[in-house]
């Protein structure tokens, strides 16, 4: 499987270092926004070929797939370049930052068959795939979940610590993690609501935002959002649930007091970026549907929509 990943910043570092666990999977192309940080990134992985333009990539014969980790306003156009040039494509959440945007990435996917998969990574860390598992089983169901995800971005930079030529969203960026959980946890949502604070003068977002949800088995949803958050960083889910409690941050597991949880066997790796590859790769192998299609995810961004239609 040869694989070209465009958007070499800190998270495609991440994709790069998952797939290198990967049995027969080959890095062939690098595409970066300057040459010489594709460059650097390709010398790193061993990947022959790097450039700025991804079409580069798309029009070589010895890429079979490709990962988009680059910037969240080209996700969308990017990703239908992709099977238009017959290449299969997981592209990092968000899918897009608009409901129409979303629709005609399915359509495309839809028309040309090809494995379109969007990085709903949450989906598969360990952690959430241990509660995921006692949902399925019966032992588990979901009555809240209070989800803070909280950064400090008062300025473009990313994970780490770089300057970003993009700027990132709390709705259709870090929001859809949460939104996509808690379909995926505990049914679909019938209920939305948000509100959101003040304006960056400079970035021209929300800072902040509140947003409830609920799923149609009449569970409930608490998402808090911060870009203004100089504290502990990150993402952490709270599952209040009938049989238990479940304080989940990335891939580690803890019950209501801190004790840890083992979810050392749940899968392979207990890296959820890895193993998001791993599906990637393994629905293009098998020629089926991934976890996390785009098929899978729409309904996450429809509700996005209707949220930003409320501010």
């Amino acid at each position: 499987m040869r694989i070209a990943l465009a958007g070499a910043g800190a998270f495609g570092e991440k994709h790069l270092d998952g797939l290198k666990l990967i049995e027969g999977v080959e890095i062939t192309s690098i595409i970066s926004r300057t040459a010489e940080q594709a460059a650097a990134v390709a010398a790193k992985y061993g990947a022959k070929h790097s450039s700025t333009e991804l079409a580069d990539a798309l029009a070589r014969d010895d890429v079979d797939a490709v990962i988009l980790c680059t910037p969240t306003q080209m996700h969308a156009s990017q990703a239908i370049a992709c099977m238009q040039a017959g290449k299969h494509v997981q592209v990092e959440i968000p899918l897009a930052d608009s409901w129409a945007d979303a629709e005609a990435v399915l359509k495309t996917s839809q028309d040309t068959g090809l494995v379109c998969m969007v990085g709903h990574t949450r989906r598969f860390n360990p952690s959430h795939q241990y509660v995921h598992n006692r949902i399925k089983a019966g032992e588990f169901n979901v009555q809240q979940m209070d989800v803070q995800t909280y950064f400090f971005r008062r300025k473009n930079m990313n994970a780490k610590g770089q300057p970003r030529s993009w700027t990132d969203h709390l709705l259709w960026h870090h929001a859809a993690h949460t939104v996509d959980l808690f379909a995926y946890q505990a049914g679909p949502i019938v209920k939305a609501n948000a509100i959101e604070g003040p304006h960056h003068p400079e970035l021209g977002i929300a800072m902040d935002m509140s947003i409830q949800l609920k799923a149609a088995s009449g569970a409930i949803c608490t998402l808090s959002l911060s870009f203004n958050n100089d504290g502990p960083l990150g993402t952490f889910f709270r599952y209040i649930g009938d049989s238990a409690t479940y304080v989940a941050r990335y891939d580690d597991l803890v019950d209501g007091k801190e004790n840890p949880i083992d979810v050392s066997g749940v899968a392979v790796s207990m890296n959820g970026i890895e193993l998001q590859d791993r599906e990637f790769i393994a629905a293009i192998r098998e020629g089926r549907e991934p976890n996390s299609s785009v098929a899978q995810v729409l309904p996450c961004y429809k509700v996005l929509h209707d949220l930003e239609q409320q501010f």
